[in-house]
């Protein structure tokens, strides 16, 4: 009887977004059944020092020095620039991992992070690991960090990241335009009346999805307080994620906002949930960050965007290529961002070709197109 290959997914905490990628690709290849698959936090296979540095120093940038994110961002996106000095570095970071992976032998290895893809590709140019190498770039474009030289595969967003690798020196033959793996739910039809329903929200006004991401960042609390002051007949659902904080003051702004006039709340915080499927399907307007997981969560869903604040790098590039499409808009000013989102939502005509523009860029099926391909790889 022969035995089913083995796939092992490669994703990192430094972010959501990474690991939810690799959460959807491991469904997908699941859902097959021609195919053994576990999926790894390579966070937790590294030296602790590092750890930190990914797990804490992440965070607390984002939150405290956006702008030096986006100094480091454009500073180290240099194609085929210092890769041994890296790799070097991370070699001694990330024993724990390289071990991991001589001892599993898995057939496929895919990587939701370039970290893994790095430290992969190493190994099977050493000939110490025998597997096909693929990596998914989580974002719209392709940062150097990314570049590796032991690779079968490249999944990207769009087609211009492909273009830009095949122009870097990557063989086309090596590319897929795939957009980035969002769960599988999001390739199932909701209708929106429906999603209303299970979610007890209201079933006529405009739903305001707004979302700090998985960590509670970013200005969820004044602006929900700025949207409520212009005191229109809309419903905000404003997503804490893991910010219990940040739930708990939302939750206070709730109790004096009020009710629509079918009774429902005009403000309902909700923590961290599985269920983004739904929000996005019942919702008219997503508000947030530019991240590229929640941004392809809610083009799959058809869901027009305002951005705020995007993170200095890898998410304003996201912001220009969505803006660039027409499926969403950029608030640059805090203050004005609630009258900004008034204003789009008072224009039913072109919100709706905001949808249409969301819904061209939608990719929902792209876990399962990648786990396809990337398993004939084996044959």
């Amino acid at each position: 009887m022969k035995t089913k290959p083995r796939v092992l997914l490669l994703s990192a905490s430094s972010g959501a977004g990474h690991v939810r990628a690799a959460q959807a690709l491991e469904k997908a290849f699941a859902a097959r059944g021609d195919c053994t698959v576990e999926h790894i936090d390579t966070i937790q296979y590294v030296s602790k020092l590092f750890q930190r540095v990914y797990d804490k120093a992440y965070i607390s940038m984002v939150r405290r020095a956006p702008e030096l994110m986006g100094v480091l961002y454009d500073r180290t996106d240099q194609p085929w620039h210092h890769p041994r000095r890296r790799l070097a570095m991370d070699r001694l970071n990330t024993a724990p991992m390289i071990r991991l992976l001589k001892r599993v032998q898995p057939d496929l290895c895919v990587a939701t992070h370039f970290l893994a893809a790095e430290i992969v590709a190493w190994l099977i140019a050493k000939r110490k690991l025998r597997a096909h190498n693929a990596i998914v770039v989580t974002d719209y474009d392709v940062h150097a960090m990314w570049l590796c030289r032991t690779v079968d595969r490249y999944y990207v967003a769009i087609q211009e990241a492909a273009e830009y690798l095949a122009r870097i020196g990557v063989p086309r033959e090596k590319l897929r335009v795939t957009g980035i793996p969002v769960d599988p739910l999001f390739a199932r039809p909701l209708d929106r009346a429906e999603a209303r329903r299970t979610l007890e929200l209201d079933p006529s006004q405009p739903v305001i999805l707004i979302s700090a991401g998985g960590y509670g960042i970013g200005p969820v609390e004044l602006l929900v307080k700025d949207l409520l002051a212009l005191d229109h007949p809309w419903q905000i659902v404003a997503i804490a994620g893991k910010a219990a904080k940040v739930q708990k003051r939302l939750d206070e702004i709730s109790r004096d906002a009020g009710r629509l006039s079918s009774g429902a709340p005009r403000l309902v915080p909700v923590g961290f949930t599985t269920e983004m499927d739904k929000y996005m399907a019942a919702a008219d307007l997503l508000v947030g960050k530019a991240g590229g997981l929640t941004t392809s969560e809610a083009l799959a869903r058809a869901l027009p965007m305002a951005l705020i604040e995007p993170i200095p790098g890898q998410e304003e590039r996201n912001a220009d290529h969505l803006l660039e499409a027409g499926a969403a808009i950029r608030c640059n000013n805090l203050p004005a961002a609630a009258w900004k989102i008034a204003q789009l939502l008072d224009n039913p005509a072109r919100l709706g070709r905001m949808r249409d523009a969301a819904r061209g860029m939608g990719k929902p099926d792209a876990a399962r197109a990648i786990a396809e391909d990337a398993l004939r790889l084996l044959d």
